[in-house]
Order: C-alpha cells, then structure tokens, then sequence
C-alpha cells in the first residue's frame, strides 16, 4: 500500500499484521479518488473506520484542509501514528483512539465534506453512523458519503428509510462502493 498522488506521493504504507482489517486496494483507492478528486481540495475529509489510514492520509495528500482518522483499535492507532509521520502530512490530520459512536457524537464539531466509511463488512455500523451523522447534522447537501461494504442489499434497503440517495456504485470484487449525498427535496 502507498500514496498514490498529492504531497506524499509514493509513500509505501505501514500495514496492520493479521486479518482484522481489510486494507484497502491500491487500485480501488485510486478509483474512488478519481471520481472525488475535485471535492478532496480543502475538503474536511473522515475516514471512519481507519485501519492503517491509508484512505485519510490519501485525502491529506491530495489536499484535503483536514482528515480525521478515526479507530478504535490500538493497533491500528498505532499503524496511522506511524503513517502520519512517515508521510509528513502531521498538520493536516487529526486522530481519534475511541469508537465511532463517541467520536460522532461528542468530538466532530465541524461540517464534514467528505466521509468514508469502511467497517468491518459483518456489522451494521454503516448505517448506525450514518443515523448519527444526520442526527447531528455533520453534512452538507454538497457532502459525500461513501461506505465501503459486501452488504449492497442490504445496505440500500435500509437506505430508504435515510434522507440521502445513491449517486454512484463502483463493484471491485467483493468490495462495492456506495456514494451517497443528501436527497435534495423539492419545493
């Protein structure tokens, strides 16, 4: 895993050992930031389920004005510690070593451009934080969400009760990236 663009170009990434988090693919990473790349300048940019903070530090890189890298794994902490420091984007990025739950509620204050949201595939904690997003209006119309999941069905069924609407879906193998931006209401 590496930088693919932006500031750290090139830089190879420290990974976590064992199969408790799914890193995410050099080529799927690219492809989720061509299709964003004109939102990620200046942006306020979370990745919320962090892991190794490859997709964070990849925003930081390309310009984002702050990633918050969020986990509640030490190990992982750990790894993104050791990556933001590798990768010299230290001022642009912000950390959080606790549960996304608490970290939605009670630590982002701000309005948040852009969210990735990448837990792990068995759980329902996407569409948790996207409740708690909206309960605490952390979004924009103009925000992006993009969850990464195995769970398509599932994940747009329980879509329909939300207030945001699919505006694009991109397959790489088991992984499927769902982009989403608040449903716009007419008058």
């Amino acid at each position: 895993m590496r930088i693919i663009s932006g500031k750290a170009k090139g830089t190879k990434l420290y990974t976590l050992e064992g199969n408790t988090t799914r890193p995410t693919l050099d080529r799927v990473k690219e492809s989720i930031f061509n299709i964003i790349q004109n939102e990620v300048k200046n942006s306020i940019f979370l990745d919320l389920f962090a892991g190794s903070g490859a997709i964070g530090l990849e925003a930081a890189s390309r310009g984002a004005k702050k990633a918050i890298l969020c986990d509640k794994s030490k190990e992982a902490m750990s790894i993104i510690k050791r990556n933001i420091e590798k990768t010299h984007l230290e001022q642009n990025v912000e950390t959080y070593l606790d549960d996304y739950k608490k970290v939605l509620e009670n630590k982002i204050k701000e309005k948040l451009d852009i969210i990735y949201i990448d837990p792990p595939y068995e759980s329902d904690c996407a569409i948790n934080s996207i409740k708690i997003i909206l309960k605490k209006e952390l979004i924009t119309k103009d925000s992006i969400i993009m969850i990464e999941t195995d769970r398509k069905k599932e994940i747009e069924e329980s879509l329909k009760e939300i207030e945001l609407e699919i505006i694009d879906q991109r397959k790489y193998g088991r992984a499927e990236i769902i982009f989403l931006k608040q449903r716009q209401r007419s008058n």
